[in-house]
């Protein structure tokens, strides 16, 4: 557990460890997306980790999926999140926030202008969701024009700069959880035609310029993505060729001196070598599963630079000084994760308050 303690670098910023705090939707912002007090106290209660990694944040209204998650595309949410980020600064921490549109993953209901969804393909995910009316089946949702594509790329270099402004070290793009990055490099959820469906690189195409255009905008050592490959969360089958799509894309995005790469890791121990092979900057990996004593094995085995660890650090803000004193940690409370206010939210007890 040494090596997890020590500092280390992404892009431009300094950690004071290798601990990243894992992006977890938590549905406490307001109506209109802006992120409140709750938020500045949540964030800042975690500011011990090396890096805090928000939960997912829209870049517009059609990037919205579930009630009360936060965005990054007005004046008011500008706003609140400073109130975030200045909290973070203060207590001594860094915070990148992350860029989600949800695609599919969404439901009329829960967006503020209450339309169909957008995707690379006009195929629904085959689920539920959860609206203030309760469990809903999620309608099909539009396919995007071309030019709609580029609309939205836009959406993602203005949301990074909104960011920058709020006060963020910098962004994480959503490329993982079946959300619609993955939806256009996957199989099942792109049947397109034109330069954005079928081979890989077409499929890989709107990830990369989502990233191209986020770092034309903010700068390589700001921006950050993240990636869930063999993942099938909300619906998503990448098919016989994912794995071959995301070396295609680690290669690609190697190149451009990003500030890291984001790795959800579901097991496939080949997989992830490869990757820190092709990948030439920091690499961040949230293994799946793992019990906490195996927590620093991919920083000692140098198959990752930082540990990204998400339960666990929502229900215990003084994570860093549990692990490092070897206290128990707190239980965190399934019916408080996405409802209510401070509760299962800002109260979990700390070991010396």
């Amino acid at each position: 557990m040494k090596k997890i303690v020590e500092e280390t670098k992404i892009g431009n910023v300094s950690l004071k460890n290798r601990l990243a705090m894992a992006p977890m939707t938590r549905s406490r912002a307001q109506v209109d997306g802006t992120p409140g007090e709750l938020a500045a106290e949540y964030y800042g209660q975690r500011a011990s980790f090396g890096l805090i990694i928000t939960e997912g944040t829209q870049p517009s209204d059609d990037g919205q999926g579930y009630l009360n998650t936060p965005g990054i595309y007005t004046q008011a949410h500008i706003d609140g999140w400073k109130q975030v980020t200045s909290r973070v600064h203060q207590e001594g921490g860094r915070i990148f926030i992350q860029l989600m549109h949800a695609g599919r993953v969404s439901h009329p209901d829960n967006t503020p202008h209450h339309r169909q969804p957008v995707v690379p393909s006009a195929i629904a995910p085959g689920a539920e969701m959860f609206t203030a009316e309760g469990m809903k089946d999620i309608p099909t949702p539009r396919e995007l024009s071309k030019k709609e594509i580029k609309e939205v790329v836009n959406e993602f270099r203005l949301a990074a700069a909104a960011a920058i402004q709020a006060g963020a070290d910098g962004v994480e793009i959503h490329g993982a959880n079946g959300y619609l990055l993955q939806q256009f490099m996957s199989e099942n959820s792109n049947q397109r035609t034109d330069e954005y469906g079928g081979t890989i690189e077409n499929r890989a195409r709107f990830a990369i310029e989502v990233t191209k255009a986020v770092i034309e905008e903010i700068g390589a050592e700001k921006t950050g993505i993240r990636f869930s490959p063999e993942g099938t969360l909300n619906g998503i089958l990448e098919g016989e060729t994912g794995n071959d799509l995301y070396r295609y894309l680690v290669k690609e995005l190697s190149g451009l001196g990003m500030a890291y790469l984001h790795i959800m890791h579901f097991g496939n121990e080949p997989l992830l070598k490869e990757v820190r092979q092709l990948w030439t900057q920091p690499l961040i990996v949230n293994r799946m599963g793992r019990p906490l004593d195996q927590l620093s094995v991919d920083i000692d085995n140098n198959l990752a630079d930082v540990a990204s660890v998400g339960i666990w650090a929502l229900a215990n803000p003084d994570f860093v000084d549990r692990l490092t004193k070897d206290e128990p940690l707190n239980d965190p409370d399934p019916t408080t994760l996405y409802v209510g206010g401070e509760k299962g939210y800002t109260d979990y007890p700390f070991l010396t308050k």
